[in-house]
């Protein structure tokens, strides 16, 4: 038996080896590593761990064990859940949609705030438990009641399951707000990431509702708002900067929107759309948008390609509003209730929040913007991470237990 076995262990361990030392060289190869960052050790150990997930998991895919997204999450969810004595955390289903809800367990004399968080992770990593920390202290120091909604994910789940499953888990919330002791006039929608296009879209969805409790106010943590535009200062500056880059963005858009991936270089060269399109959403989405302290880093306007007619065909799903709320009519977004914005300057996605932010505002919908000077896409899960965590992560959630406090 031994001889049997000494080979396999030999062999498991060569792989584990060489796959680590892969992972290192490509980010040391590859990563951009920014100097303002205030702990750039702990960016690059974090996203070594992160590569070795996704490396591991793209092994596991080649082989036809699993996908790497179901891998990823997989190996996310094995960890337990830390418990915190003050919030009641409570495992539900709204259907066959999975939630957590997070109730402070102290009592109060008076309806508490409500938060529906929509987790982040690109539409493809994310799950319940990812952003479980985040959920937990959120409801501790706003006292708030949160629901966190479950929304099923590729690879088995393409555009438009996830946004449906929000729509759904949060109407079934907001007709039970009695039950869980939440004021009708403070309901909120929170999002990170992908997270914060789908808590915009909601509040889209839910203009034309009067069935339904008013949503609040919306907070937009690194929102993902658009998915037009490649070519922004800050997918420029940012392309290689972890937790994000430009190669893992257009994996997580192609996946989730079930577009093949050989139209990578024509969608980077803006040849996806026609120039009609350009045009029509220039005025909200064009550089000349975005503050010149931001373009400083780094940025060349370039000019876009011509069309490719087939690419259109297939990725013209990405001006659906569901997709890209950023392109609303101004009907439609001065319509949207108070908004809480933050960004990170070292974030791939920066530019959506910074377009976002000057069309609110011209519209005259009341904004709070949080810039984190030293942040990146995803500083917010290390809110719990020990060595690994961000002081950017708890700086982001004091700004929004804040904001949630005075509303």
């Amino acid at each position: 038996i031994m001889a049997f076995l000494l080979p396999l262990v030999l062999a498991a361990s060569s792989a584990f080896l060489g796959v680590g030392v892969w992972v290192i060289c490509s980010h040391l190869l590859t990563a951009d590593i920014p100097a303002a960052i205030s702990h750039p050790l702990k960016l690059r150990v974090l996203h070594c761990l992160f590569l070795l997930l996704v490396t591991w998991g793209m092994i596991f895919e080649k082989l036809r064990i699993c996908s790497m997204p179901q891998f990823v999450r997989f190996i996310h969810d094995l960890w337990p859940l830390k418990e915190d004595p003050d919030v009641l955390v409570t495992d539900l289903y709204y259907g066959t949609i999975p939630v957590k809800l997070y109730q402070p367990k102290v009592s109060s004399c008076v309806p508490r705030p409500g938060i529906v968080f929509y987790h982040g992770g690109g539409g493809v990593l994310g799950t319940l438990k990812t952003h479980h920390v985040i959920c937990c202290r959120l409801s501790k120091q706003s006292g708030s009641v949160v629901l966190a909604v479950g929304y099923r994910s590729p690879p088995q789940h393409k555009f438009p399951v996830a946004t449906r499953d929000c729509i759904a888990a949060t109407i079934h919330f907001l007709k039970s707000l009695n039950v869980y002791g939440v004021d009708p006039d403070r309901v909120v929608v929170c999002g990170d990431s992908v997270g914060g296009g789908l808590a915009m879209t909601i509040c889209q969805k839910f203009l034309g509702r009067p069935d339904l409790p008013k949503i609040r106010a919306q907070i937009l943590i690194y929102a993902v708002l658009q998915a037009l535009d490649f070519q922004s200062p800050s997918y420029q500056q940012n392309k290689n900067i972890p937790m994000l880059s430009w190669n893992f963005t257009f994996y997580c858009w192609s996946l989730y929107l079930d577009i093949n991936p050989s139209w990578k270089s024509t969608v980077m060269k803006g040849a996806h759309l026609p120039a009609e399109i350009w045009e029509k959403y220039r005025k909200w989405l064009g550089a000349e948008n975005i503050p010149e302290r931001f373009k400083k880093r780094s940025y060349q306007p370039v000019l876009r390609e011509p069309l490719n007619e087939a690419a259109y065909l297939e990725t013209n799903i990405a001006l659906d509003l569901m997709n890209s709320p950023l392109i609303a009519e101004d009907e439609v977004m001065s319509r949207l209730p108070e908004t809480c914005i933050v960004s990170c300057e070292y974030d791939l996605v920066r530019d959506s929040s910074l377009l976002l932010k000057k069309r609110l505002e011209d519209l005259g919908v009341p904004v709070t913007w949080h810039h984190m000077e030293d942040g990146f896409h995803g500083v917010l899960n290390t809110l719990d991470m020990g060595y690994l965590q961000s002081p950017c992560s708890t700086r982001i959630l004091n700004a929004v237990v804040h904001f949630v406090n005075e509303l």
